[in-house]
């Protein structure tokens, strides 16, 4: 099957034949072929140690091939060897250009990745002002060995408190009470499936919302990425995936004068790329987006980072080195030959548009400057008092871009009046992160 015709870079309105004719050549459902089914009828969360001959073909013929797929030529630098994952995508986030893939449609494990879509999902529903307070029931059900981010039960938090768990500790505990919030896990599950059927991510099956480990529970480098660009549409993700620490609300205890004292703690984002380690600096430009691992995913990874102007999506899954760091190592590779190859390489594919075309604005919960779910303080507010959202990065080539606000093409068909036209929008980035000095 052909791939979808291109709809990003497109600076002009267009007609509704146009749309229409579009309509009719993204029948994506066809390209996917079904999951695998495993005994207990969903998709089997084990794959083989080698990619399937046939993957969907969603965003392109080659993308459903296995193995890497790139098209060097003269002037297009040379893919970094040292590159051990199983699957990965270099995708431009502005144009939808997939610049190289490996394996990219590979149903795989997602880990804690899988909270993109969650939050996705999600965001637009709760007003960050609003408040929930955790009973016993709306923490049931938290896989054993999960990341936490210390929520206690009989205590209140803010919608705010909760997504800053979710994208910094990656807290298993978090998902679970805003699940509950959302009407319980089934049906939060059931609307992400729904979601991530809008969106085209075809290989994606959830089973557990926080992206636990379970029988059936897969994704794709390539679905991953698509998410992650649907995401970073939404205000309040932009801001929540760039945050590099924040302070968190702890448990309420009698003071010296016997009156109940609430104090707060640290958390900082487990996204190393972003808030650095022992023996891995933060990569300039990065701006987020999430991590994961598990037993039976390994390591995951999304990130999203500007250089020179560019935008670039990359997603790494499970490298077969098991050297510590090694998810955000092997990504900052990608990213590297992403920004060298940018402009000069053939794209091998592209990052499809959602299924619908219906205008972002018209979306419940959803305002035209994509802000998810209502920031109860206004429209300029930032990620929330006690949050850190990262700062700009230089650019490799010396410019700083300090207080410019970057921008990423939207690359979602946005539906006018009437539905007569089709029109791109830029969506800012947050401030990029600046060197500074390791936590």
């Amino acid at each position: 099957m052909p791939a979808p015709k291109k709809t990003a870079r497109r600076s002009l309105l267009v007609t509704s034949t146009v749309l229409s004719s579009l309509a009719l050549a993204v029948p994506a459902a066809v390209a996917a072929p079904s999951p695998s089914p495993s005994p207990s009828g969903s998709p089997s969360a084990s794959p083989s140690a080698t990619p399937p001959a046939s993957m969907s073909t969603v965003g392109g013929a080659r993308l459903g091939r296995p193995g890497t797929q790139v098209n060097l030529a003269s002037g297009v630098p040379v893919l970094p060897k040292d590159v051990s994952a199983r699957s990965w995508i270099v995708a431009d986030a502005e144009s939808g250009d997939v610049l190289a893939a490996h394996n990219a449609h590979w149903r795989l494990a997602p880990a804690s990745t899988m909270k993109m879509l969650f939050a996705d999902t999600l965001l637009p529903k709760f007003p960050r002002t609003s408040k929930h307070k955790v009973v016993p029931s709306d923490l049931a059900g938290i896989g054993s060995g999960s990341s936490l981010v210390g929520i206690k039960e009989d205590e209140t938090y803010t919608v705010h408190d909760l997504w800053l768990g979710v994208f910094l500790r990656s807290g298993n505990d978090a998902v679970h009470v805003l699940s509950a919030m959302n009407d319980g896990v089934d049906n939060t599950v059931k609307e992400m499936n729904e979601h991530a059927e809008e969106l085209q991510a075809l290989d994606t099956h959830v089973v557990s919302p926080d992206g636990y480990d379970a029988e059936g529970q897969v994704s794709s480098a390539y679905d991953l990425t698509l998410i992650a660009r649907s995401g970073l549409q939404k205000k309040d993700f932009r801001e929540y995936c760039s945050t590099v620490r924040a302070k968190f609300p702890g448990q309420t205890k009698k003071g010296k004068k016997g009156k109940p004292v609430r104090e707060s703690f640290e958390i900082q984002n487990t996204n190393r790329l972003l808030s650095g380690d022992a023996d891995l600096p933060v990569y300039q430009g990065i701006a987020g987006v999430k991590n994961g691992n598990t037993t039976n995913a390994g390591a995951t990874f999304t990130g999203v980072a500007e250089r020179g102007g560019k935008v670039l999506l990359v997603t790494v899954m499970n490298p077969e080195k098991q050297e510590h760091n090694e998810v955000y190592k092997e990504t900052a590779r990608l990213f590297d030959w992403g920004f060298k190859a940018a402009g000069k390489v053939q794209p091998v594919g592209e990052l499809v548009p959602p299924k619908s075309a219906a205008q972002a604005s018209d979306r419940p919960g959803v305002n035209p400057s994509g802000e998810a779910g209502g920031s109860g303080s206004g429209a300029g507010s930032t990620a929330g008092t006690g949050s850190k959202p990262v700062a700009s990065a230089p650019a490799a080539d010396g410019s700083s871009g300090i207080g410019i606000a970057l921008g990423i093409t939207g690359g979602v068909l946005v539906l006018l009046a009437g539905g007569a036209f089709l029109v791109n929008r830029r969506w800012p980035l947050p401030d990029l992160v600046r060197r500074r000095t390791r936590p």
